[in-house]
């Protein structure tokens, strides 16, 4: 295929997959239960982060979670005492567990006692001529275990400066960055500007991506991220993850 053929390719599978009846099997919809904006923010937060395995079995756990925290999330996490962590006693997603829960919320209470959005704290770690999200990413993780926290907790909060591809949480930037023009991603966060933001690479994006010839890095690490990020803003440099819609439904849904 030529590059143009490849463009209007991905541009007609983002126009398909990127619609609301979509994500109804998808761990977004769980923050689309919610109105409010930090609720949207802290549903996203969990709901990716334990976005591994079986669609439907992630989508129930989160919502697991979220039933827990009484489906006020944002309420729970700022006014939760140490007793109302009881709640969360019990959940499990392979392996994340209550622990590690109850140490989002925590952290959460800490990061919005100081701060207004989670945007805040991803814009601090933006450096001038940064050409994507990776120091972002890991000023985020360094603030989010700046209280005291179970080592083991670490796992589940990736760091692209240790080669990690960032899946999750390059998945919930989108979810949180590009507009809500189409009715999937929310636009929240306008001051990030999605230029800089990468796909969310896993098996699915990363092999449609290969066969393409846009990848040729065998690792999904944070290196191909890089790699796929320049194929892709030759297409639109403007707003390149949105073809994270037609890598991973072609792999999905084909």
């Amino acid at each position: 295929m030529t590059q143009e053929e490849i463009k209007q390719l991905l541009e007609e599978k983002y126009l398909e997959y990127c619609q609301p009846h979509f994500i109804e099997l998808d761990p977004i919809s769980i923050p689309h239960l919610f109105e409010e904006r930090k609720d949207i923010e802290i549903s996203g937060l969990i709901a990716a982060t334990i976005a591994w395995g079986q669609r439907p079995t992630i989508v129930k756990n989160a919502k697991s979670a979220m039933q827990r925290m009484g489906n006020e999330p944002f309420r729970f996490v700022m006014e939760h005492s140490e007793n109302d962590l009881n709640a969360l006693d019990g959940f499990v997603h392979r392996t994340f567990n209550s622990e590690d829960l109850k140490h989002f919320v925590r952290s959460l209470k800490s990061i919005y006692s100081t701060h207004d959005s989670q945007e805040d704290v991803f814009l601090e770690g933006i450096g001038n001529g940064d050409e994507n999200m990776m120091n972002s990413i890991a000023h985020f993780k360094q603030v989010f275990f700046g209280i005291p926290h179970e080592k083991r907790t670490q796992k589940h909060v990736s760091d692209p400066l240790q080669g990690s591809a960032s899946k999750r949480l390059n998945m919930y930037l989108r979810w949180m960055a590009r507009p809500n023009d189409r009715g999937v991603d929310f636009g929240l966060w306008n001051r990030i500007p999605t230029s800089i933001l990468s796909c969310p690479l896993d098996v699915h994006s990363g092999r449609n991506a290969r066969q393409l010839g846009l990848l040729n890095r065998k690792q999904n690490d944070w290196k191909a991220v890089e790699e796929l990020d320049a194929s892709l803003r030759l297409f639109d440099s403007n707003d390149p993850v949105k073809y994270d819609f037609a890598l991973f439904g072609m792999g999905v849904f084909h």
